[in-house]
């Protein structure tokens, strides 16, 4: 007969009830409990039951997804909680001052373990039954509990085979437990949340920022799901994140996560807790695609920043007009926490192609009143959680602003454009007032609609070149700007039918402000480097007496001949057309024969025409049923394009 391992010998010498275990908690010991799913639950009942007994103990925690008998009012004098991030679970707690919450980075929490910053006299965990070897897995939450258990005093473990056996740097040996406590119950769940409009719209934002073969890291909630449920046609997605949920099994299984581009752990989803349901636990116990590590790794923005095409995507509260972002207070109330948010963050802007994403709805409902989460201040005892120079992309359901490397013009303007339509001339007028803008800057309530997203598409050009298509935005005065000044003199001369040489704020503001109704224009993009530039435009503006629209459009000089202008022209016809406009009208230089052979050739009916000076008047009907009966004209010329 083998002889027993020495560790299996212990198991029987540590194994006591739950009971038992907690009377170890003396007066005025500081106790760690387990996070999220993995939180011991039968040792934090037993610790509540002998509450009366105890006096001046220091709770210290992350998030507590189960119930938290210890912030009670009656354990006033036994317990007091304190935790790293505020669930709402003991968000009321806190408020009323019989809790406490510790701002800190994710990434600096085990730190404070380590070196006695915040000493642990005993750990309450949560673990899986011990492999052959003696190891047992810390499971779906190692994040800040590793440290914890190797810097306690005391460390003593609940031990249930119904935690999944996860893989990575997530094992604690037997022999570093004091005591176990044997417990055969599920671990604590999250379901799914269906995304409501809102969230869709802003996942669909989002996901069009993410390339094939880019790393993600995102939370739990409608928005990141709602954004992975929009990656379904990407390729080689990986992960690195601070935590994962359900909605990362469906694109595991479409194939569309598998961590082949991945430059660090390739292959690898690397987190370091998970919070979902059954169905997310049973794919994770000991599937080695996953790695679970604590926070010191996973969250570290040196180590984050290793992961190329990073995209790391996190929540706010408010946004300021300058770009702060406060995510863990409503003003003075302290509402969550900073979490991992800055340390990814950080991560990503380091990262080669990287993307930072702050991701929030345009309002929220404050005391039955509905507020802009976009603001001109912070609220008075608002926390700065992300700083102007930290922030890169925010998102709205309005769309998606870049205001890294931006001027505070710049970004307020950008982010008024996202905020919620009934809220921006509120925002402009405070923005003007402070002299964030200019004087006369107007704000477009129409601008980011849905109707407005179906105009966005990309082509691909002669010559195979792609370009992007959208409507124009208030926020592109600058790229009109300098689609001018980069366009030739004949260019110019050609589009605005006279020697223009300067396009100042007040010209350009014209053309980039739109009500997308009676006016509309389309831009055509491209990337240089990580800029967005236009490269050409075209516009319409309907005569509400005629019913005819007079269209207009400019390509710059390199990219003229390549099919881009006479799709905008066409894109344009179609629009007009759903929106019942009878026709276009436009005048062209005489000597403008690219434009006359764009608009001969888009033109769904005959085009009319007579001379006007030194340019055509040229006009066309949207769609036959609107050709009135043939009449001759003889003072009208079609010239032989």
């Amino acid at each position: 007969m083998p002889t027993p391992l020495p560790w299996i010998e212990l198991i029987a010498e540590k194994t006591v009830s739950a009971e038992t275990a907690v009377s170890s908690v003396k007066r005025g010991q500081r106790v760690f409990i387990g996070s999220g799913a993995a939180e011991p639950q039968a040792l934090v009942s037993a610790l509540a039951d002998r509450g009366s007994s105890l006096a001046d103990n220091q709770i210290i925690h992350i998030r507590s997804l189960g119930v938290v008998p210890y912030t009670q009012s009656k354990f006033t004098q036994h317990f007091r909680y304190n935790t790293f991030f505020i669930g709402d679970n003991v968000r009321g707690s806190v408020a009323q001052g019989q809790a406490d919450y510790t701002p800190v980075f994710l990434s600096q929490v085990p730190h404070l373990f380590r070196t006695g910053k915040a000493p642990i006299d005993i750990a309450l965990i949560q673990v899986t039954p011990p492999d052959e070897h003696g190891f047992c897995s810390y499971g779906v939450s190692v994040d800040i509990v590793k440290a914890a258990a190797e810097s306690a005093k005391l460390v003593i473990a609940e031990i249930n085979p119904q935690m999944p056996r996860t893989l990575g740097d997530s094992f604690i040996h037997v022999s570093q437990i004091d005591m176990l406590v044997k417990n055969d119950a599920p671990i604590l769940q999250v379901e799914e949340v269906e995304p409501d409009e809102v969230a869709t719209r802003i996942g669909k934002h989002i996901a069009s920022l993410v390339e094939d073969g880019s790393t993600l890291q995102m939370g739990i909630g409608s928005i990141p799901d709602s954004v992975l449920r929009e990656l379904e046609d990407r390729r080689d997605l990986g992960v690195h994140t601070e935590m994962v949920s359900n909605g990362i099994l469906h694109l595991i299984e479409k194939g569309v996560i598998t961590g082949a581009k991945k430059t660090l752990h390739r292959g690898k989803v690397v987190t370091s807790f998970a919070l979902g349901n059954q169905r997310l636990y049973d794919f994770i116990n000991d599937n080695p695609m996953f790695e679970f590590y604590p926070n010191e790794y996973s969250n570290d923005p040196f180590i984050i920043a290793k992961n190329d095409q990073m995209v790391a995507i996190n929540a706010a509260l408010e946004v300021d007009l300058t770009g702060q972002v406060c995510s863990d207070s409503l003003g003075s109330y302290f509402y969550s926490g900073i979490g991992g948010q800055v340390d990814f963050i950080r991560g990503a802007a380091h990262s080669k192609r990287g993307k930072p994403i702050i991701a929030m709805p345009s309002t929220a409902i404050i005391e039955g009143e509905r507020v802009s989460r976009i603001v001109s201040t912070l609220k008075a005892g608002a926390g700065v959680v992300t700083s102007r120079g930290d922030v890169h992309w925010v998102v709205t359901e309005y769309g998606a602003v870049d205001l890294h490397g931006k001027n505070i013009r710049e970004r307020a303007l950008g982010l008024i454009h996202i905020a919620h339509p009934d809220f921006r001339e509120e925002l402009m007028q405070a923005a003007r007032e402070r002299h964030l803008v200019y004087a006369d800057q107007v704000a477009v309530p129409e601008a980011g609609s849905e109707e407005l997203e179906s105009l966005t598409t990309d082509i691909e050009l002669k010559g195979g070149e792609d370009v992007h298509i959208r409507p124009i935005q208030p926020t592109d005065e600058p790229l009109i700007q300098e689609l001018f000044y980069r366009s030739s003199d004949q260019t110019r001369y050609m589009r605005f039918m006279a020697p223009v040489k300067a396009l100042p704020h007040k010209q350009a503001q014209g053309l980039v402000t739109v009500d997308y109704s009676n006016q509309l224009a389309l831009v055509s993009t491209t990337q240089e480097g990580e800029r967005e530039v236009i490269v050409a435009v075209g516009r319409y503006y309907r005569d509400p007496e005629t019913n005819f629209a007079d269209c207009a459009f400019m390509v710059r000089d390199d990219y003229q001949g390549k099919g881009t202008g006479r799709y905008l022209v066409k894109r344009l016809i179609e629009v007009a057309r759903s929106r019942d406009i009878k026709g276009f009208t436009a005048d062209v230089l005489m000597q403008n024969t690219r434009m006359m052979h764009v608009f001969h050739e888009c033109a769904p009916t005959p085009i009319k025409s007579r001379i006007e000076g030194t340019s055509y008047h040229i006009e066309f009907y949207l769609d036959e049923d609107y050709l009135p009966s043939p009449e001759p004209d003889s003072s009208s010329t079609t010239p032989p394009f």
